[in-house]
């Protein structure tokens, strides 16, 4: 049964950093796509950055530039590197694992075909 661990979540002021860590275990193949989705009160879930076990890098369009994704293949690990923060980044964060989460935070499938997530963590960004 895949699980998904997320930690690191907090509060900061704007224009400080966070780093968010996604523990992936109970998935049995090489290759895995894992990502960050988040979602603040009243908004829809949107896609913030995904990366594969090659590498690829996906990011949505908001945090480019200020957010990172890099991942550890040994510990199947995935991390979000959060710089500049601002409020509008307050959200609900939640990692999650599939094929289709790469496409899914470019926009171009629904997050509805993703079958993984964590529980989340929270992210807030005060001004």
């Amino acid at each position: 049964q895949v699980q998904l661990v997320e930690s690191g979540g907090g509060s900061v002021q704007a224009g400080g950093s966070l780093r968010l860590s996604c523990a992936l275990s109970g998935y049995t193949y090489r290759y895995y796509v894992m990502g960050w989705f988040r979602q603040a009160p009243g908004k829809e879930r949107e896609g913030v950055a995904s990366i594969d076990s090659d590498g690829d890098t996906t990011y949505g369009h908001s945090v480019k530039g200020r957010f990172t994704i890099s991942q550890d293949n040994a510990k199947n690990t995935a991390y979000l590197q959060m710089n500049n923060l601002k409020p509008e980044d307050t959200a609900m964060y939640y990692c999650a694992s599939d094929p289709t989460v790469c496409m899914a935070v470019a926009g171009i499938l629904s997050l509805a075909d993703i079958s993984d997530w964590g529980q989340g963590t929270q992210v807030t960004v005060s001004s």
